[in-house]
């Protein structure tokens, strides 16, 4: 993606931010904003910390893989590639181009492209197969208490359809591998006879590597049993962190909620995930904003709009912006790496 195009998906977050900030303040400004600067000091730091401790969390998942290709690979470097995806998938539509950082990143990290693929889909595969299953757990335990709510539960019941097909699809491509292609090239050849592809032979060929290498992966990661664990556990942890992120705050702003209402709050977290499936804008932003309000009103009440922009901010903005900056530290400092003399050629 072009740098003009970067600049221009910045521009739609901001004004999209904004509107929605209208909408969510229209009402009853003042008593959100009095309800968030009665906040202490503390309170604020950790709500603002929380994102940065949740994209951590996503770090080890990066070191654990990592470590299979580069034995010393570290902390810090998977903490890096984190961010990193956490701020190219913010500024791209529907979060393509996360994984385009990630694989710039851990390339300069001593993984090659291939591997580095390899590592990515498996982290893919992993996090959604945990995450779709801690989902289903929530959906099963608590959606019928809320979807009479409002009709745009609706919205939620398709994402969670959406994301049920996407993995299933990941796992039956696994398994009939040699069908996807056959189906591949059938579309690549009514494409390319609507002209939507140009190069039906190439167009095949990567469609056909990208194939191989996830069902590749997938060979190597079912014998990986105790490295499955291991990041699915890492990946409940950081699913819980987020999702439990709105109760903290509603907590910190006085919000009366009994701990039995953490669960709640919990799965409506994964709701408003769920319907953000359908929002391609960079950031999902707006369709977040407006989805966290529909869904959480009938816990938050009054309150909902500050418990929104508390976590919007700490699970989006400042996160975009500290992955925006980690990302070029990170470059300058593997390009001068690169550049800089080895002693043998010194000597």
């Amino acid at each position: 993606m072009k740098k003009t195009n970067y600049f221009w998906n910045f521009v739609l977050i901001a004004l999209i931010t904004v509107v929605a900030l209208w909408f969510a303040l229209k009402d009853n400004y003042h008593e959100v904003i009095n309800a968030i600067s009665k906040l202490n000091g503390f309170a604020l730091a950790l709500i603002l910390a929380w994102g940065i401790v949740y994209t951590c969390v996503w770090g080890i998942v990066y070191r654990v893989l990592g470590k299979k290709f580069v034995k010393n690979y570290s902390l810090l470097d998977g903490i890096i590639v984190a961010f990193t995806g956490t701020f190219f998938s913010g500024i791209t539509p529907s979060a393509t181009g996360g994984q385009f950082g990630q694989a710039y990143v851990l390339k300069k990290q001593g993984i090659s492209y291939a591997d580095g693929a390899s590592l990515l889909w498996a982290d893919f595969i992993i996090y959604q197969t945990t995450m779709m299953l801690y989902v289903t757990l929530l959906f099963l335990s608590k959606f019928s208490t809320y979807s009479g709510h409002s009709v745009w539960f609706t919205l939620v019941w398709a994402g969670y359809a959406v994301n049920v097909v996407v993995i299933l699809g990941l796992y039956t491509m696994a398994i009939f591998p040699n069908v996807y292609i056959r189906l591949s090239q059938w579309a690549v050849k009514i494409l390319s006879k609507i002209k939507v592809v140009k190069d039906p032979e190439k167009t095949l060929e990567s469609w056909t590597m990208q194939m191989t290498s996830f069902t590749g992966e997938i060979k190597k990661l079912s014998k990986d049993k105790l490295i499955i664990l291991k990041c699915m556990l890492i990946n409940f942890v950081r699913l819980t962190l987020l999702y439990a992120l709105p109760y903290v705050i509603a907590v910190l702003l006085g919000i009366h909620l009994p701990l039995s209402k953490l669960l709640d709050v919990i799965a409506l977290s994964s709701f408003v995930t769920m319907a953000n499936s359908f929002i391609p804008i960079p950031g999902a932003s707006g369709g977040t904003e407006m989805m966290f309000s529909i869904v959480f009103s009938p816990l938050f009440h009054s309150l909902t709009s500050a418990v929104l922009i508390l976590w919007r901010v700490s699970t989006y903005h400042i996160i975009l912006v500290l992955g925006g900056i980690i990302f070029m530290v990170a470059k300058a400092y593997y390009e001068r790496r690169k550049d800089a003399p080895h002693p043998e050629s010194e000597a």
